[in-house]
């Protein structure tokens, strides 16, 4: 089942952060999951403080957006 990439019931750290990691995986087969999993342990280890504090920060921005959509569907 398909899923908007960015949700009103996701929160900007969360789109912040599987926008990224989508960009990251883009691509990408894993023959097993041993390798994936090594490999999301790189990107979220090559993620700094900032890019997880940018995503926090835009909550209450993201919150209100939803409120005045009366929690209908918007895009970014």
């Amino acid at each position: 089942m398909l899923h908007p990439p960015c949700s009103s019931d996701l929160g900007p750290s969360d789109c912040h952060l599987f926008r990224s990691l989508q960009n990251f995986l883009n691509g990408k087969n894993f023959s097993n999951n041993d390798d994936l999993k090594s490999y999301l342990v790189q990107f979220f280890a090559d993620k700094d403080r900032k890019f997880y504090e940018r995503g926090i920060m835009k909550l209450p921005e993201r919150w209100q957006k939803v409120i005045e959509q009366n929690g209908r569907y918007f895009t970014d």
